[in-house]
């Protein structure tokens, strides 16, 4: 039986935990994940667990946070004068934005403190900083 290997599109079925239990993704009644192993579209800790293993197989995995989303960074905190927030706006604290990036992608944001001077965005990942655990099972191998 084959392995999956670098350069296999695969197909997984997962279910994504955080260290608490609380599930934040799955493919649970839903298509299968499709990716090619090793083209740097994945977490670099889940295409690591899907190398090597073979169709049917299942496996738990805790991928750490600098293999998943990386670690909260310092630099990703942005501060906003509250003179440049749109007068459409409310911010409020847990509220998330969209902010237009460097290139004029969209780049999620969550208002983590206000006050009369300011707002506060995180712009890290809602992931980042979080140690991962995943159930995988490998479907296909294409």
């Amino acid at each position: 039986m084959s392995l999956a290997s670098k350069g296999n599109s695969v197909k997984v079925h997962y279910t994504g935990k955080l260290k608490s239990g609380i599930v934040f993704d799955s493919s649970e009644n839903r298509e299968p994940l499709q990716f090619t192993l090793g083209d740097g579209n994945m977490i670099k800790g889940f295409d690591a667990a899907v190398h090597g293993m073979q169709v049917g197989e299942a496996k738990s995995v805790t991928i750490p946070s600098d293999e998943a989303y990386g670690e909260k960074r310092d630099d990703m905190m942005v501060d906003i004068p509250r003179a440049e927030v749109p007068a459409n706006i409310s911010p409020e604290v847990g509220m998330d934005l969209t902010l237009q990036g460097p290139q004029g992608q969209p780049m999620p944001v969550k208002v983590v403190a206000v006050d009369e001077e300011k707002i506060t965005l995180d712009a890290n990942h809602p992931l980042a900083g979080e140690d991962l655990i995943f159930d995988i099972t490998l479907v296909e191998i294409a």
